[in-house]
C-alpha cells in the first residue's frame, strides 16, 4: 500500500459510470415486468449488490486501504440501447474512492447481468469509466 499517513485529511467524492447494451428484447422485458425477472428486482438488488461492493472494495483490490464510506449511492437509468449505472462515493479520509466508485458501479452492472442472462446472453458491458474525481491533489471532471 501507499503510505498516506502524511497527506491531510479531506473530503473526497468519486462518481463513475458503465454503459450497458441490452438487446431490445431484455429492455422491452424489463419494462414490461417493472424491472423484475425470475430471480427478483433487478434494479433494486444491482443497487444493494454495488453499495456492498463499493464498502468492500479493499477486501477485493489487494492494494486499495479499507475506507468507511460517508456516502455511497447508485443510479440505474434506461438510457437509448441499454443502461447508464453511476456510482457516486464521499469519504473524508487521506486518500481517494476512485476504485470504489469504479468498483460499485461494475458489480452493479455485473448483477443487471446474472439478472437478465436467461433472457440473453447477449447484454454487454461496453464502458466503464471515472467520470468525477476530488478532493486530492488533482480534480477530475468528464462528460
Amino acid at each position: 500500500m501507499v503510505d498516506v499517513g502524511a497527506k491531510p485529511i479531506t473530503e473526497r467524492k468519486a462518481l463513475a459510470q458503465v454503459r450497458m447494451r441490452l438487446p431490445r428484447a431484455v429492455a422491452l422485458a424489463l419494462q414490461k415486468t417493472g424491472h423484475r425477472t425470475k430471480k427478483g428486482p433487478v434494479f433494486d438488488t444491482a443497487i444493494i449488490a454495488g453499495v456492498m461492493a463499493a464498502k468492500r472494495t479493499h477486501e477485493l483490490l489487494p492494494f486499495c486501504h479499507p475506507l468507511a464510506l460517508d456516502d455511497c449511492s447508485i443510479e440505474i437509468a434506461a438510457v437509448r440501447g441499454g443502461l447508464r449505472i453511476r456510482c457516486r462515493v464521499a469519504v473524508h479520509h487521506r486518500t481517494g474512492v476512485e476504485m470504489e466508485a469504479l468498483t460499485g458501479a461494475t458489480v452493479a452492472a455485473l448483477t443487471v447481468y446474472d439478472m437478465c442472462k436467461a433472457l440473453s446472453h447477449d447484454i454487454e458491458i461496453i464502458s466503464v469509466r471515472l467520470l468525477e474525481k476530488s478532493g486530492g491533489k488533482r480534480t477530475v471532471k468528464r462528460r
